[in-house]
Protein backbone atom coordinates (compact mmCIF):
# COMPACT_ATOMS: atom_id res chain seq x y z
CA UNK A 1 0.00 0.00 0.00
CA UNK A 2 2.67 2.08 1.26
CA UNK A 3 4.62 1.38 -2.65
CA UNK A 4 1.28 2.98 -4.38
CA UNK A 5 1.09 5.96 -2.33
CA UNK A 6 4.58 6.73 -3.21
CA UNK A 7 4.08 5.91 -7.12
CA UNK A 8 0.45 7.70 -7.04
CA UNK A 9 2.47 11.25 -5.55
CA UNK A 10 5.09 10.91 -8.11
CA UNK A 11 2.79 10.51 -10.99
CA UNK A 12 0.84 13.45 -9.77
CA UNK A 13 4.17 15.40 -9.36
CA UNK A 14 4.91 14.44 -13.02
CA UNK A 15 2.01 15.71 -14.05
CA UNK A 16 2.52 18.80 -12.17
CA UNK A 17 5.49 19.11 -14.24
CA UNK A 18 4.32 18.43 -17.66
CA UNK A 19 1.07 21.10 -17.23
CA UNK A 20 3.67 23.82 -16.65
CA UNK A 21 3.49 26.45 -14.05
CA UNK A 22 -0.61 26.31 -14.14
CA UNK A 23 -0.41 23.02 -13.03
CA UNK A 24 -4.00 21.69 -12.29
CA UNK A 25 -5.32 25.25 -13.51
CA UNK A 26 -2.57 25.01 -16.17
CA UNK A 27 -4.73 22.01 -17.94
CA UNK A 28 -7.95 23.16 -17.30
CA UNK A 29 -7.56 26.35 -19.37
CA UNK A 30 -6.30 24.42 -21.74
CA UNK A 31 -8.86 22.38 -21.95
CA UNK A 32 -11.59 25.36 -21.75
CA UNK A 33 -9.46 27.45 -24.36
CA UNK A 34 -10.42 25.88 -27.44
CA UNK A 35 -12.41 27.89 -29.56
CA UNK A 36 -16.10 26.21 -29.97
CA UNK A 37 -17.32 29.18 -32.01
CA UNK A 38 -18.78 27.75 -35.63
CA UNK A 39 -15.82 28.48 -38.08
CA UNK A 40 -17.04 30.82 -41.17
CA UNK A 41 -14.26 31.24 -44.49
CA UNK A 42 -15.21 33.88 -47.33
CA UNK A 43 -13.65 33.39 -50.69
CA UNK A 44 -13.08 36.08 -53.43
CA UNK A 45 -16.08 36.78 -55.05
CA UNK A 46 -16.64 35.69 -59.14
CA UNK A 47 -17.19 38.41 -61.81
CA UNK A 48 -20.24 36.97 -63.30
CA UNK A 49 -19.72 38.83 -66.36
CA UNK A 50 -19.66 42.97 -65.54
CA UNK A 51 -19.74 45.76 -67.58
CA UNK A 52 -19.22 49.65 -67.50
CA UNK A 53 -16.06 49.72 -65.32
CA UNK A 54 -12.30 49.12 -66.26
CA UNK A 55 -11.71 45.43 -65.60
CA UNK A 56 -9.15 46.49 -62.60
CA UNK A 57 -12.29 47.81 -60.68
CA UNK A 58 -13.82 44.38 -60.94
CA UNK A 59 -10.64 42.12 -60.14
CA UNK A 60 -10.49 44.69 -57.39
CA UNK A 61 -14.33 44.06 -56.58
CA UNK A 62 -13.70 40.26 -55.85
CA UNK A 63 -11.17 41.24 -53.45
CA UNK A 64 -13.33 44.09 -51.66
CA UNK A 65 -16.60 42.21 -51.42
CA UNK A 66 -15.15 38.88 -49.64
CA UNK A 67 -13.61 42.08 -47.65
CA UNK A 68 -16.37 43.90 -46.59
CA UNK A 69 -18.69 40.67 -46.05
CA UNK A 70 -15.29 39.32 -43.67
CA UNK A 71 -15.59 42.48 -41.46
CA UNK A 72 -19.56 42.07 -41.53
CA UNK A 73 -19.29 38.62 -40.29
CA UNK A 74 -16.90 39.47 -37.90
CA UNK A 75 -19.07 41.89 -35.97
CA UNK A 76 -20.75 39.04 -34.86
CA UNK A 77 -18.98 37.76 -31.57
CA UNK A 78 -20.82 34.21 -31.93
CA UNK A 79 -18.58 33.85 -34.99
CA UNK A 80 -15.08 33.15 -35.70
CA UNK A 81 -14.58 34.82 -39.15
CA UNK A 82 -11.32 32.94 -40.94
CA UNK A 83 -9.14 36.33 -41.51
CA UNK A 84 -8.71 37.43 -45.03
CA UNK A 85 -4.76 37.34 -45.75
CA UNK A 86 -5.08 33.66 -44.30
CA UNK A 87 -7.50 32.85 -47.16
CA UNK A 88 -5.62 34.48 -49.89
CA UNK A 89 -2.32 33.03 -48.44
CA UNK A 90 -4.06 28.94 -48.86
CA UNK A 91 -5.57 29.90 -52.01
CA UNK A 92 -1.74 31.07 -53.42
CA UNK A 93 -0.44 27.49 -51.66
CA UNK A 94 -3.10 25.18 -53.39
CA UNK A 95 -2.62 27.13 -56.92
CA UNK A 96 -6.23 27.89 -56.87
CA UNK A 97 -7.00 31.19 -58.42
CA UNK A 98 -9.52 33.89 -57.94
CA UNK A 99 -11.26 33.29 -61.53
CA UNK A 100 -13.55 30.96 -62.36
CA UNK A 101 -16.68 30.15 -60.19
CA UNK A 102 -15.22 27.60 -57.33
CA UNK A 103 -17.46 24.29 -57.23
CA UNK A 104 -18.66 23.54 -53.89
CA UNK A 105 -16.59 20.55 -53.22
CA UNK A 106 -13.14 23.11 -53.37
CA UNK A 107 -15.13 25.22 -51.35
CA UNK A 108 -15.38 22.94 -48.71
CA UNK A 109 -12.26 21.52 -48.60
CA UNK A 110 -10.54 25.15 -48.50
CA UNK A 111 -12.65 25.57 -45.20
CA UNK A 112 -11.64 22.36 -44.16
CA UNK A 113 -8.22 23.62 -44.75
CA UNK A 114 -8.73 27.05 -41.90
CA UNK A 115 -11.32 24.65 -39.78
CA UNK A 116 -14.04 26.56 -40.68
CA UNK A 117 -17.79 24.95 -40.45
CA UNK A 118 -19.32 26.75 -43.37
CA UNK A 119 -17.86 28.54 -46.46
CA UNK A 120 -18.91 31.70 -48.14
CA UNK A 121 -18.45 31.75 -52.02
CA UNK A 122 -20.34 34.02 -55.24
CA UNK A 123 -20.34 36.13 -57.98
CA UNK A 124 -21.82 39.74 -58.78
CA UNK A 125 -22.74 41.22 -61.97
CA UNK A 126 -22.43 44.83 -62.51
CA UNK A 127 -24.32 45.52 -66.02
CA UNK A 128 -23.72 49.09 -66.67
CA UNK A 129 -24.19 49.94 -62.57
CA UNK A 130 -27.13 47.61 -62.22
CA UNK A 131 -25.38 45.84 -59.30
CA UNK A 132 -26.29 42.12 -57.79
CA UNK A 133 -24.50 40.05 -55.74
CA UNK A 134 -24.90 36.36 -55.31
CA UNK A 135 -23.48 34.67 -51.90
CA UNK A 136 -23.35 30.54 -51.10
CA UNK A 137 -23.38 28.94 -47.83
CA UNK A 138 -21.84 26.03 -48.30
CA UNK A 139 -21.43 23.17 -45.26
CA UNK A 140 -18.24 22.35 -44.83
CA UNK A 141 -18.69 18.47 -43.85
CA UNK A 142 -20.67 17.92 -46.99
CA UNK A 143 -19.93 20.14 -49.55
CA UNK A 144 -24.18 20.99 -49.98
CA UNK A 145 -24.59 24.49 -50.58
CA UNK A 146 -27.41 25.19 -47.66
CA UNK A 147 -28.72 28.43 -48.99
CA UNK A 148 -28.25 31.11 -51.51
CA UNK A 149 -28.86 34.89 -50.68
CA UNK A 150 -29.12 37.57 -53.52
CA UNK A 151 -29.71 41.22 -53.34
CA UNK A 152 -29.89 43.70 -56.28
CA UNK A 153 -29.30 47.91 -56.62
CA UNK A 154 -27.78 50.02 -58.49
CA UNK A 155 -24.14 50.11 -58.27
CA UNK A 156 -24.48 53.64 -56.40
CA UNK A 157 -25.61 51.13 -52.63
CA UNK A 158 -22.73 48.95 -53.05
CA UNK A 159 -22.34 48.89 -49.86
CA UNK A 160 -25.74 48.64 -48.44
CA UNK A 161 -25.71 45.40 -50.67
CA UNK A 162 -23.05 43.67 -48.90
CA UNK A 163 -24.51 44.84 -45.65
CA UNK A 164 -28.00 42.77 -46.34
CA UNK A 165 -26.42 39.71 -47.60
CA UNK A 166 -23.87 39.90 -44.83
CA UNK A 167 -27.41 40.36 -41.91
CA UNK A 168 -29.04 37.06 -44.50
CA UNK A 169 -25.73 34.69 -44.02
CA UNK A 170 -25.43 35.52 -40.46
CA UNK A 171 -29.31 34.13 -40.39
CA UNK A 172 -28.33 31.13 -42.49
CA UNK A 173 -25.74 30.00 -40.18
CA UNK A 174 -27.86 30.15 -37.09
CA UNK A 175 -25.88 33.02 -35.92
CA UNK A 176 -27.57 35.42 -33.08
CA UNK A 177 -28.12 38.57 -34.29
CA UNK A 178 -25.78 41.45 -33.51
CA UNK A 179 -25.70 43.00 -29.91
CA UNK A 180 -27.29 46.07 -29.80
CA UNK A 181 -24.64 48.21 -29.11
CA UNK A 182 -22.38 46.36 -31.79
CA UNK A 183 -25.70 46.97 -34.04
CA UNK A 184 -26.55 50.56 -33.43
CA UNK A 185 -23.37 52.03 -34.88
CA UNK A 186 -22.92 49.38 -37.66
CA UNK A 187 -26.29 49.83 -39.33
CA UNK A 188 -25.88 54.01 -39.27
CA UNK A 189 -22.56 53.92 -41.26
CA UNK A 190 -22.73 54.76 -44.67
CA UNK A 191 -19.62 53.78 -46.83
CA UNK A 192 -19.47 55.50 -50.26
CA UNK A 193 -19.56 53.28 -53.43
CA UNK A 194 -16.13 55.43 -54.43
CA UNK A 195 -14.56 54.66 -51.28
CA UNK A 196 -15.31 51.09 -51.23
CA UNK A 197 -13.67 50.76 -54.96
CA UNK A 198 -10.50 52.68 -53.77
CA UNK A 199 -10.39 50.09 -50.74
CA UNK A 200 -11.03 47.17 -53.01
CA UNK A 201 -7.84 48.45 -55.19
CA UNK A 202 -5.91 48.24 -52.34
CA UNK A 203 -6.54 44.65 -50.95
CA UNK A 204 -5.95 43.50 -54.69
CA UNK A 205 -2.75 45.93 -54.97
CA UNK A 206 -1.86 44.73 -51.51
CA UNK A 207 -2.37 41.07 -53.10
CA UNK A 208 0.06 41.59 -55.70
CA UNK A 209 3.02 42.89 -53.15
CA UNK A 210 2.25 46.24 -54.72
CA UNK A 211 2.86 47.85 -51.30
CA UNK A 212 2.69 51.71 -52.41
CA UNK A 213 -0.08 51.29 -54.61
CA UNK A 214 -2.02 50.10 -51.91
CA UNK A 215 -1.17 52.65 -49.42
CA UNK A 216 -2.48 55.33 -52.10
CA UNK A 217 -5.51 53.63 -52.33
CA UNK A 218 -5.89 53.53 -48.72
CA UNK A 219 -5.32 57.27 -48.42
CA UNK A 220 -7.98 57.50 -51.28
CA UNK A 221 -10.28 55.59 -49.52
CA UNK A 222 -9.89 57.32 -46.12
CA UNK A 223 -10.14 60.64 -47.96
CA UNK A 224 -13.78 59.91 -49.26
CA UNK A 225 -14.64 58.07 -46.13
CA UNK A 226 -12.43 59.63 -43.04
CA UNK A 227 -14.24 56.85 -40.44
CA UNK A 228 -14.01 53.57 -43.00
CA UNK A 229 -12.26 51.89 -40.13
CA UNK A 230 -11.22 48.82 -42.46
CA UNK A 231 -9.33 50.86 -44.56
CA UNK A 232 -7.64 52.71 -42.14
CA UNK A 233 -6.53 49.32 -40.68
CA UNK A 234 -5.32 47.94 -43.68
CA UNK A 235 -3.15 50.75 -44.12
CA UNK A 236 -1.78 49.99 -40.89
CA UNK A 237 -1.22 46.54 -41.54
CA UNK A 238 0.47 47.58 -45.18
CA UNK A 239 2.86 50.41 -43.66
CA UNK A 240 3.94 48.45 -40.69
CA UNK A 241 4.38 44.87 -43.48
Amino acid sequence: MHSRSVVAVVSLALLCCVAGPGGWAGLAAQGHGQDSRPGLAVLPFDNGGSYGQDKENFDALQKGIAGMLISELAANPAARVVEREEIEKLLAEQNLGTSGKVAPETAAKIGKLVGARYVITGSFIDFYGDFRLDARLVNVETSEIIKVESDRKQRDHLFDIIRTVGARLMKDANLPPLPRQAADPRSSREIPTEALTFYSKALLYQDRGQKDKAVEMYQRALAVFPEYTEAREGLQRVKNS
